[in-house]
């Protein structure tokens, strides 16, 4: 699998102290029914998982029946791996000016936001938006407003939306820590909101963490800025563009530009020893039939007590 072939990179110089190792995981196909992804997961080696709830790439879709959630929640009683966040459908866009497609994704984030209760997902990750061309300002307002009609038809739910970082590709908003804290600023109920924090997104869109120094600052920037007790997951993808590109293409971890060490300092960060950290990595197996997300698994385990 030569595309696959972990490069030889050096091991941060301090000693690695022992740590609870954070839950580990990856995205699953629902293909065959939303328990399916529970049994892939179970099978690669997941602590938990990551899915959409839905068709990604339709405005429309059956409500779930009484049967589909019944059997999700029964086999995932049965199986080691919990569910800790679905996510939306890339067609969303609260920042949208088209006032057709704002109301569509309006519509449709309320029907995401639900099904995720009916199937006890704690959260729902959503990209922020792209305004299109009529300004950050405007957009980030959009966003926010959108977030209070959304929660004002759904209290009661447990669910939080989490704001994903993006890597700012054409007009994407959220590829600034301020931009999310303006979101959830403008938002009323504030504890219904969180922050996912993608690793090739954050990467691509300007921020380095690569060495103890820049991983120190990056952090030390979010905590100000958005605080880190908004900070829910991580999607840990490495990047096959370099820093600042704002290209978002997602490649397996040490393989792309960000490289282990700044890896395996998350993995390592007390402050983020029970946060879920999920794979979205290109699916497939290796020359030997081995999963590439088991594969990728088992070299962040590795990582965290620091060896690979």
């Amino acid at each position: 699998m030569p595309e696959h072939e972990m490069p030889e990179h050096e091991m941060p110089e301090h000693e690695m102290p022992e740590h609870e190792m954070p839950p580990l995981g990856a995205h699953m196909s629902i293909s065959g029914g939303l328990h399916k992804a529970l049994l892939r997961g179970e099978k690669t080696g997941c602590q938990v998982i990551q899915i959409f709830t839905r068709n990604r790439s339709r405005w429309k879709c059956k409500a779930l029946s009484k049967k589909e959630i019944d059997t999700f929640h029964e086999i995932r009683d049965k199986v080691p791996v919990t569910p800790v966040a679905a996510h939306n459908s890339y067609l969303i866009n609260l920042a949208s000016p088209r006032s057709n497609v704002a109301e569509e994704s309006f519509h449709a984030l309320l029907d995401e936001l639900g099904r995720t209760e009916l199937l006890g997902i704690p959260y729902l990750v959503m990209h922020p938006g792209a305004h299109l061309g009529e300004g950050e300002a405007k957009g980030l307002l959009r966003i926010a407003e959108g977030i209070n009609r959304i929660h004002d038809r759904t209290e009661g739910y447990s669910v939080k939306i989490v704001l994903e970082t993006t890597a700012g590709q054409g007009t994407n908003l959220g590829y600034r820590f301020d931009h999310l804290a303006e979101i959830i600023e403008r938002t009323e109920s504030k504890d219904r909101l969180g922050v996912c924090f993608d690793t090739c997104h954050a990467f691509a869109a300007g921020y380095d963490f690569r060495n103890p120094k820049t991983y120190k600052d990056l952090f030390r920037e979010f905590d100000d800025v958005i605080g880190l007790n908004r900070l829910m997951l991580f999607h840990i993808n490495d990047s096959k563009k370099g820093l600042g590109s704002r290209v978002d293409r997602h490649e397996h971890p040490g393989v792309g530009k960000i490289g282990l060490q700044a890896f395996s300092q998350l993995l390592n960060d007390d402050r983020f020893s029970n946060h879920p950290f999920l794979l979205e990595t290109p699916k497939g197996k290796d020359e030997n039939g081995v999963d590439l997300d088991t594969i990728n698994l088992n070299l962040l385990r590795r990582l965290k007590e620091g060896v690979h």
